[in-house]
């Protein structure tokens, strides 16, 4: 996405392709989208937003995030786990979300397997960074066009994250999350956000 000159050099400006003008939008790539995130909690959030996610654009799930983190108390994990179906009813008359049952139901399962996790002694930053080996990949890419919507390594976090019960957390979902929380920096070449992590 090219934008107008910038203020400061007088340059244009260069984003990611898949961006629209959407100023929540640009803000969300310039300040969050590529950037490593190694908080558990975080990560959670983030993992939960992408199931959320599936079938709809991102801007439709970013838009609501704020709402999402009201209803379910930040994504805290041990207060998502104890919401009742009751309240899931409730949930589903509500606009600020998408009212999908099998997606709201899937964070409060998602929450119990999390914490499953921790009780074993698993530490979900941990389990999630070690499907790149506990380092960013940096991938080299002149348009949006060449990225993938998944990876050999998206499968395999996919797969383990299934066989512990995770729900909504397909191949694409988690490319998807590893592209958004920094395990792979799929920014092209010559975007601005691109340049300034140099």
């Amino acid at each position: 996405m090219k934008e107008t000159n910038s203020p400061e050099t007088g340059a244009e400006i260069i984003r990611c392709g898949w961006l629209n003008q959407d100023p929540i939008y640009i803000a969300y790539h310039d300040e969050e989208w590529g950037k490593p995130q190694y908080d558990k909690l975080k990560l959670f959030e983030m993992l939960c937003l992408e199931g959320q996610q599936a079938g709809l654009s991102w801007i439709t799930v970013l838009k609501k995030r704020d709402h999402y983190r009201k209803l379910f108390y930040n994504f805290n994990p041990i207060k998502i786990a104890k919401i009742r179906a009751s309240d899931v009813e409730t949930y589903m008359k509500d606009p600020g979300i998408v009212r999908h049952k099998g997606k709201l139901e899937s964070i409060i399962n998602n929450a119990k397997c999390f914490l499953k996790m921790e009780e074993e002694g698993d530490n979900f930053s941990e389990f999630i960074w070690n499907f790149v080996d506990h380092k960013p990949i940096i991938n080299n890419w002149s348009t949006h066009k060449e990225i993938p919507t998944e990876t050999t390594n998206s499968k395999a976090m996919s797969k383990a994250l299934k066989a512990t019960g995770f729900k909504f957390i397909g191949s694409t979902i988690c490319y998807a999350f590893m592209q958004a929380c920094g395990l792979v920096d799929d920014h092209i070449l010559n975007c601005v956000s691109r340049i300034k992590n140099k």
